[in-house]
């Protein structure tokens, strides 16, 4: 009785209530802003577009049109019959679990950037760089992040999260902007106004050289890369003379700097956490807690709690961004962001919607280590770039090397990442490759910044052909080109697996991944495979052919 009520309620009141006060109606309703998240009953009202985001309705108001309290127009003889249709409140039959609003098969209207609402200068070097047709992920994100939610972003390695984030910042901050910014509220002058954070030196590196692109070369300074292993006094004499809106590095480099005072956050806009489950890391503990506790918060703001919390939070839009979300980052996401919305490439979702039986080891759930792992299995797989080819090859241990250079000739790859689970193994691979006439060095953690900086860039303009590397590379490291991803140690788990599956087959291209083992390790190849759910085909090379040599499983 009580939900016929509240169902009844909601579809006499329709828009004339304010969101906030609606929320409490029912428990298995989810509201933010003004995006609403529909249940898949509600799939017949068509597909998610940007006018349901406020996109188009916005700018354009007459004299019959009025305007709620967050900002959305729409007519007044309209609202309450469109509203009334579209949300529908269903009873789980489950005492505290809420319907997960997942927009299934409901992907953006938008086919360019154009209707994503960016700016004309942002468009424009969009258009030089080469980014026409946007994907998936970032007709998804843009909006979203355009209008001021806090967001955790998962899609596949190689979807395009980079840009999904960056360029909704980029319409905002700095030079490309709709309205240059010279209000009351911007930032003092050597204050920041994004922040992003990454786990690895490389990959802090690699989105500098994006923003970079994007800018053009008469804004380079307006983003500045902070990261370990470079010098940090000529880091901080360079934020001192150029004046950044963006900085980009890594957790205790971020932390040292802002610790001594040569880095102003308060003011801060925008804080992102790409590779957000690996920033969740013990080691990177203390440096997140100053991060989180000075980007976007006033000087003497207490971060600790009080009544005034909730209000302090809104300071920043926090966006986190990963390949892979097991329930830490959820949780970490309620805590650090303001009601988060969990977006895919295709479907949105408010974080306190998703259901128990969708993410991992969920708070207050008695759930067995079978689910466990078949959630976390799914992860890994929703990783995957969809165009990969997988095969396994067996080889005795003394020849795996060898069976490197039989598959990159087999195969007749160009550019190929060759992954190793210990460093000490990388320098005789790299020697013995070499031997056999290949083009190829090692990257690890061991090198300088300029060392790793130089062998990436030599690998990704085709200097090399072939990169060994251990997990250093599995995440973030972007080179288009890669064709070919070969493990000669084992991946420890499916989220391994996949990171490392990711360095190829990026933004829609074909990859191959193959894993060289040993006949005792097969049985971890058919493991994985049945975690992941995608074929690994047994394969040999032949006569500089690579031949599959047992039908295709199915999994």
């Amino acid at each position: 009785m009580p939900a016929l009520v509240s169902t009844r309620l909601l579809l006499l009141v329709g828009d004339s209530l304010p969101i906030r006060k609606l929320a409490h109606i029912s428990k298995t309703a989810c509201f933010h802003g003004s995006v609403c998240c529909p249940s898949r009953v509600d799939c017949e009202n068509g597909p998610l577009s940007l006018a349901a985001l406020g996109f188009k309705s916005e700018f354009e108001t007459t004299k019959n049109s009025r305007t709620d309290r967050r900002g959305k127009v729409y007519s007044d003889s309209e609202a309450p019959k469109s509203k009334a249709k579209a949300v529908r409140i269903k009873e789980t039959g489950e005492v505290g679990v809420r319907k997960s609003p997942e927009l299934e098969a409901a992907p953006f209207a938008a086919k360019s950037f154009l209707e994503l609402g960016l700016p004309p200068l942002l468009l424009d070097r969009l258009e030089q760089e080469g980014f026409t047709v946007p994907t998936d992920i970032q007709l998804m994100a843009i909006p979203m992040i355009l209008k001021k939610h806090d967001v955790v972003m998962q899609s596949y390695t190689g979807s395009g999260k980079t840009l999904a984030y960056l360029l909704p910042i980029l319409s905002e901050v700095g030079p490309l902007t709709k309205n240059p910014s010279n209000g009351e509220d911007h930032p003092k002058k050597n204050d920041i106004e994004a922040v992003i954070v990454t786990p690895s030196r490389e990959l802090g590196m690699q989105i500098t050289r994006e923003v970079e692109k994007i800018l053009g070369p008469a804004n380079k300074k307006m983003v500045q890369q902070l990261v370990g292993g470079a010098n940090r006094l000529r880091q901080e004499e360079a934020l001192k003379k150029n004046k950044p809106a963006i900085v980009v590095g890594t957790p205790g480099r971020i932390a040292e700097i802002s610790a001594a005072g040569k880095l102003h956050t308060h003011s801060c806009h925008y804080l992102v956490l790409d590779e957000v489950d690996e920033l969740l890391a013990f080691n990177f503990r203390e440096d997140m807690h100053r991060i989180l506790g000075h980007v976007g918060r006033r000087s003497g703001a207490d971060t600790s709690g009080g009544k005034d919390h909730l209000a302090r939070r809104t300071e920043r839009q926090t966006i986190m961004v990963s390949a892979t979300v097991p329930f830490s980052v959820i949780r970490a996401a309620r805590s650090w962001g303001q009601d988060p919305f969990l977006v895919k490439a295709k479907s949105i979702c408010q974080l306190d919607c998703i259901s128990p039986s969708a993410v991992i080891n969920l708070p207050g759930v008695t759930s067995n280590s079978t689910s466990s792992s078949s959630a976390e299995n799914q992860v890994a797989a929703e990783s995957l770039p969809p165009s990969l080819k997988h095969y396994y090859c067996i080889t005795k241990l003394q020849h795996k090397v060898d069976a490197v250079r039989r598959c990159v000739h087999a195969l007749d790859a160009k550019s190929v990442i060759v992954f190793m689970n210990h460093n000490k193994q990388l320098k005789d691979t790299v020697f013995k490759l070499e031997a056999r006439g290949m083009k190829v060095a090692e990257l690890h953690g061991d090198l300088s910044k300029l060392s790793r900086s130089t062998i990436l860039k030599k690998f990704k303009s085709g200097g090399l052909r072939v990169l060994v590397t251990n997990e250093l590379a599995a995440r973030g490291l972007d080179v288009a080109e890669c064709d070919l991803v070969v493990n000669v140690d084992l991946p420890t788990d499916p989220i391994h697996y996949a990171h490392r599956a990711g360095r190829t087959g990026r933004l829609g291209r074909k990859g191959v991944v193959v894993t060289i083992c040993e006949q005792s390790e097969v049985f971890v190849v058919k493991k994985l495979q049945r975690q992941l759910g995608v074929p690994i085909q047994a394969c040999d090379f032949i006569e500089g052919k690579l031949l599959v040599t047992e039908p295709e499983e199915k999994t």
